[in-house]
């Protein structure tokens, strides 16, 4: 029997038995994100431990609500090697793009002039045959997968290796 965790709504969790959900494929095989990919100069992280409470409003679809989705989320493992599923599920979908490559060549436009994202909008780097994808905090920093091994905060864009660009906030479709 396998439980899962749903957003509906207002972000309340609604607990599943017996639903056999099989995790949006990244891709089973695919090298994680290494201690060459991320650049230790670029600032600082946090991660605090998973909790089990939702932040009401995430995943509704909003750039706001997508940075409470990863707050509520900061420390979780689960979404290790499935960062654009992670991005995707912080507003509110999954399954529009295979990949965060895919993701960065699909959404437009593309900003890589190194202006500031603002509050929501995905942030990309070239890292990895998937490349990777995480959400802007407004500051200049981000919240993504793969930072200190979880979900977590890093002052800087530049925390990962290869910066690409970011493209606007807004609940991806294709």
């Amino acid at each position: 029997m396998r439980i899962r965790r749903l957003l509906v709504g207002t972000a309340v969790a609604v607990a599943l038995a017996g639903a056999a959900v099989a995790p949006a494929q990244a891709s089973p095989m695919s090298p994680g994100i290494t201690a060459a990919d991320i650049n230790p100069a670029a600032g600082t992280f946090t991660t605090v431990p998973e909790s089990d409470l939702a932040a009401l409003g995430a995943g509704d679809g909003t750039p706001a609500g997508a940075v409470a989705w990863f707050k509520a989320k900061m420390g979780s493992t689960a979404y290790q090697g499935l960062c654009e599923k992670a991005v995707e599920n912080a507003y509110g979908t999954t399954g529009v793009w295979a990949s965060a490559n895919a993701h960065w060549n699909g959404a437009s436009p593309k900003h890589t002039d190194g202006s500031r994202p603002p509050k929501g909008a995905f942030v990309y780097w070239n890292i990895s045959q998937w490349g990777h994808v995480g959400i802007a905090d407004g500051n200049g920093g981000i919240y993504a997968t793969s930072i200190g091994g979880k979900i977590g905060h890093a002052s800087s864009v530049n925390y990962f290796n290869n910066y690409r660009g970011w493209t606007p906030a807004a609940v991806p479709h294709q």
